[in-house]
């Protein structure tokens, strides 16, 4: 774990001595996850592979992202000495459809990242760190030149959406690059972008970096230097000369340096990490063709804290040690270019990429190139995007001949269709059509319209990268991308009538080909049946999810449900012992497509998971239809005075035709919520039964301790269990009782209870979190909070005395987030010292942590 006595902050940036020549080092993190979201829900549903979190992208925020946004350098005792923001001091790229996740689920994270890029800005002379990313990591050499335009500039706007500013550079992804690649990054205005030594395939000084005073013949006919073995100098960047007099420049990443961060353990030690950056430069010069050298890395961003633990810390310690003891400048790409233009000329290997040794063959064929499964191959990778291909080239003339009754240019507005994903409010997609339309469309016109457009940006997620990068065509990744591809067979199927109904057979035919490693599975067209087909569904799937779980919760009148919008018509819910019966009515509505319809419903719960629900379309301007639904609700809510259960389903059976729904039915998320309420309520009972036999129990299991004698296995079980549930219930709960909490764990200890401490250190983490999230909120009133200022520190207090280890990361960051408020005018000394006292019980150096100058405005 990376150590040091303090860290560096924006002020603390070291001058280069008079006279010397400044050596600079660039860190470059490529922070991406491939979107998870169900294309049907635009939710990402529960992994169950990334438990104890809900999902991968949650998992990787809670070890990764969010870390590396408040990393701790600790001292000899483990103490935390500073907190820093990782991306303000190194150079970074998150995959925009990341970055939206991280909008709506992690925000405080988020904002740390969009405050990065503002403070590295102030200090690297108004250049950013943070660059454009191709939008969802399709590799862009495989790509059409319209897909390959539609990626840069949807990059592009989502960054500038997100950062406020135009990117300088971009991110491609895999750093799979060709000259026609870069060409369509330079005419899009970006600047640079960033390649493996191996995708360079020679260099040349510049004509205009010549002496001038040499003779004239030697500005004419410069000779390359071919660059085999990636031997290009990579402590520079180089301009590659484009069409048309476009260029770009490139910027090298030093590939030892940068396979040790990610491989070979340099994570472990900030030192090792800083040295290591340090050997980049060289021989020991500082010097580089005339300009200061440049020591660069890139890898993924994933390394500090997800695949390397306490990596962001490393990350941390190794910026100190580099600018504190070495006197080295961290720097960006975009800073470093303004300051040193390229004095070198490169071209460089058409197809290549990062991670692949064949080019960009892992993303097409059987290369070799694998997560490292024997036995197992990827001849399943061809036919996937051979299928892609051939969807997508056969929606095309189909697209392009709708489109001429809706938008002026189909391709135009597919690449405005940016701002809507960004923004889906009705304004902002009534001034897309304003822009694109036609004409001003009919309701149903703008529904088909924005299918259409649906239909192409699910044509542009099918190929993201990762559904060819790992093992097996059955991965997550896979179905993920073969999933998309599904959702633009549904549109084209609704959209284009017949002829796009026959494009799933032939995708499935391809897709019978790409055999799988798991004799279980067969092939991709099985994987399509088996993983994807089930998560197909319409409008009455969603209503049939709203009714089943409206009879566990409480819906508002006016509410979202995922992707949808559910105004509800009627609701009533009617009881018999555990029998209950909920009838109802409600519009469902897309906020993607505004395609909409109306549904009545009724739901059986016979209790626990016993549940039956049967929804059709229903139509309440028709007298007819309004006045059998009301007569049925009636006689069903007579029947049920009657506890008459069999007369209820045979009433749902007349008006519906059967009870096609059940728990099964409801998307992931609402089937684990609903079951784990199930769960909730039996092992509350357990709990109890279980806590009151230990109570009967409890002095004749003192007694034998006393004596020295081992209580039965059985009354050992019950006592491990009853004072663990009871701590966890003391820990979690509101009203906090600190003797109680500390009791439990004399009782734990003195009685050899064996104690869940993930579980019970998880809890106090959770709980410490509420108590500063309550402080934080307390803190903004005009009051100075001083309730809840003691009542955290009770908390911790008592927390620091439990013989668990619990993760205080997220309440930490509250507390200095409140140390670095700008409003402390109602601080007291008795605040401050309180204050001092709470962080101190979090395992934070407090007089180390915060400077002189701060602690004199208190």
């Amino acid at each position: 774990m990376a150590t040091a006595e303090q860290s560096p902050n924006a002020s603390d940036l070291t001058e280069t001595p008079r006279g010397e020549t400044p050596r600079y080092v660039c860190i470059h993190g490529h922070f991406y996850q491939p979107p998870r979201e169900n294309p049907w829900l635009e939710t990402v549903e529960v992994q169950d592979s990334a438990a104890p979190y809900h999902d991968w992208n949650d998992r990787i925020t809670a070890e990764c992202y969010a870390p590396n946004g408040a990393s701790r350098i600790t001292d000899k005792e483990n103490k935390i000495v500073r907190i820093m923001n990782n991306y303000s001091w190194i150079s970074f790229n998150f995959g925009p459809t990341l970055l939206s996740w991280l909008n709506d689920f992690a925000p405080r994270t988020y904002r740390m990242i969009l405050d990065a890029d503002r403070s590295s800005s102030e200090h690297n002379g108004g250049h950013g760190s943070a660059m454009a990313q191709v939008y969802n990591h399709i590799i862009m050499p495989l790509a059409n030149e319209r897909d390959a335009r539609t990626q840069i500039r949807w990059g592009i706007s989502d960054f500038e959406h997100r950062f406020g500013r135009k990117p300088e550079g971009m991110w491609l992804a895999e750093t799979a690059a060709s000259r026609a690649v870069l060409d369509l990054m330079a005419e899009e205005g970006i600047l640079f972008t960033i390649l493996a030594p191996n995708q360079c395939a020679r260099v040349r000084p510049l004509q205009d970096a010549i002496d001038p005073a040499e003779p004239e013949s030697s500005l004419e006919g410069t000779p390359w230097t071919e660059t085999p073995g990636a031997s290009v100098d990579t402590r520079h960047p180089y301009r590659v000369e484009l069409d048309e007099g476009r260029s770009i420049a490139v910027f090298f990443y030093n590939g030892p340096n940068s396979r040790a961060i990610a491989f070979e353990g340099l994570l472990n030690s900030g030192v090792d990490f800083g040295k290591r950056l340090v050997s980049g430069f060289g021989d020991g010069s500082k010097v580089v063709d005339g300009q200061p050298a440049l020591s660069n890395v890139a890898t993924d961003g994933e390394s500090y804290g997800h695949h390397h633990r306490h990596g962001e810390m490393a990350l941390s310690y190794a910026i100190h040690w580099l600018e504190d003891e070495q006197q080295i400048q961290l720097i960006n790409y975009a800073a470093f270019l303004a300051k040193y233009p390229p004095c070198w000329e490169a071209e460089i290997v058409d197809d290549t990429s990062w991670s692949c040794a064949h080019g960009v063959e892992r993303w097409r064929s059987n290369c070799g190139c694998n997560s490292g499964r024997p036995g197992w191959n990827q001849e399943w990778r061809t036919p996937l995007r051979v299928g892609l291909d051939q969807l997508r080239d056969a929606t095309i003339p189909l697209a392009e001949k709708l489109s001429k009754k809706l938008f002026k240019d189909l391709w135009a507005a597919r690449d405005a269709y940016i701002s809507v994903i960004l923004d889906r409010s009705r304004p902002n997609i009534d001034a897309f059509f304003d822009t694109h339309a036609t004409h001003e469309l009919s309701q149903a016109e703008r529904i088909t319209a924005l299918e259409l457009m649906e239909l192409e940006r699910h044509a542009q997620l099918m190929y993201t990268s990762c559904g060819w990068f790992f093992d097996e065509v059955s991965g997550i990744e896979t179905v993920q991308v073969i999933a998309y591809a599904a959702r633009v067979l549904q549109l084209a199927a609704r959209l284009f009538g017949k002829p796009g109904e026959v494009l799933e057979a032939g995708f499935l035919d391809i897709l019978t080909t790409a055999t799988s490693n798991l004799p279980e599975i067969g092939n991709g067209a099985e994987v399509y049946k088996r993983f994807v087909t089930g998560m197909k569904i319409g409008l009455e799937e969603v209503g049939a999810h709203y009714a089943i779980s409206s009879i566990f919760r409480s819906y508002p009148e006016q509410g979202e449900l995922f992707c949808y919008n559910v105004r509800r018509q009627s609701h009533q819910v009617f009881s018999s012992g555990r029998g209950r019966v909920a009838l109802g009515a409600a519009w469902i509505d897309s906020r993607i497509t505004e395609e909409t319809e109306e549904i009545c419903f009724a739901v059986l719960h016979l209790g626990d998971q016993n549940l039956s629900a049967a929804v059709k379309r229903y139509d309440s301007s028709d007298p007819a239809q309004v006045q059998a639904f009301e007569t049925f609700c009636r006689d069903v809510a007579a029947a049920m005075r009657r506890a008459n259960l069999p007369e209820v389903i045979r009433l749902i059976d007349q008006l519906f035709g059967g009870m096609d729904y059940s728990l099964l039915s409801l998307f992931a998320d609402e089937q684990h919520r609903i079951l784990q309420a199930i769960l909730t309520q039996t092992v509350a009972e357990m709990e109890d039964s279980l806590s009151k036999i230990y109570e009967d129990h409890a002095s004749l299991l003192d007694f034998l301790t006393d004596c020295g004698m081992a209580p039965p296995p059985a009354l050992e079980v019950v006592a491990n269990y009853a004072i663990g549930s009871m701590l966890r219930r003391a820990i979690e709960s509101e009203n906090f009782e600190p003797d109680h909490v500390l009791a439990l764990a004399h009782r734990a200890s003195a009685e050899h209870i064996f104690l869940n401490a993930h579980e019970l250190g998880y809890a106090a983490g959770q709980r410490m979190k509420r108590a500063m999230v309550q402080l934080e909120a307390a803190a903004s009133g005009e009051e100075p909070a001083s309730k809840a200022l003691t009542e955290a520190l009770v908390i911790a207090e008592t927390f620091r005395q439990l013989p668990f280890e619990m993760n205080f990361w997220q309440a930490q960051n509250i507390w200095n987030d409140l140390l670095r408020r700008s409003d402390r005018s109602y601080w007291t000394d008795e605040w401050w010292e309180a204050f001092r006292q709470l962080g101190e019980a979090m395992n934070i150096r407090v007089d180390q942590l915060v400077t002189e100058e701060e602690v004199s405005v208190f």
